[in-house]
């Protein structure tokens, strides 16, 4: 294992007991490693760094709130990277969605904060999903944003499927709640 495995994965053991240095170090290592990571992904695909920093703050705020599900006993650099590819996934799905209808003549003159605002989109999606209790939001998070069937979500949580259908359907409705309550 490398050692940057091991340190990693020891500051982010120090950081979930709530050791603030080590998550304070931890941020600012994979604030790096997630810097490279994305430019060099997006420069191949014609982006600038912008969307880099970007992204790096989206997972940055992901690792900030799904912490708690990190298990030790698992390489840490794994579960980062998984997230973060799910984040550049999502970031060029809604960049193509948005440029989805306009003109091929036209692309040329769209202005650049189009994608900002499918990324800042994404981020009010973070928050409201930080708003329900963990029980829903992460069934949720693994059906309807990573695209888990029932039976994978209920096999990853130790759930009945029964339950999971539940968890979604109670906080989808929690969801609607408070999107109409910041309306």
């Amino acid at each position: 294992m490398k050692r940057s495995e091991i340190e990693l994965g020891a500051l982010m053991n120090g950081a979930q007991k709530g050791d603030a240095a080590a998550y304070r170090c931890l941020l600012e290592r994979l604030s790096r490693l997630l810097r490279r990571y994305f430019t060099g992904r997006l420069a191949r695909m014609g982006r600038g760094g912008a969307e880099a920093e970007d992204l790096v703050q989206e997972v940055l705020i992901a690792i900030h709130t799904r912490r708690h599900t990190y298990d030790p006993a698992q390489p840490f650099t794994p579960w980062v990277y998984a997230i973060a590819r799910y984040k550049l996934v999502d970031h060029v799905r809604r960049a193509s969605a948005a440029m989805s209808h306009i003109p091929l003549e036209a692309a040329a003159e769209v202005p650049a904060n189009d994608v900002r605002a499918a990324s800042e989109s994404g981020l009010d999606l973070d928050r409201l999903l930080a708003k329900l209790p963990a029980t829903s939001r992460l069934v949720i998070q693994d059906m309807k944003l990573h695209g888990l069937s029932v039976a994978e979500t209920a096999r990853r949580h130790g759930l009945t499927q029964s339950a999971v259908k539940v968890r979604v359907h109670r906080g989808l409705k929690a969801l609607a709640l408070a999107i109409k309550r910041e309306r």
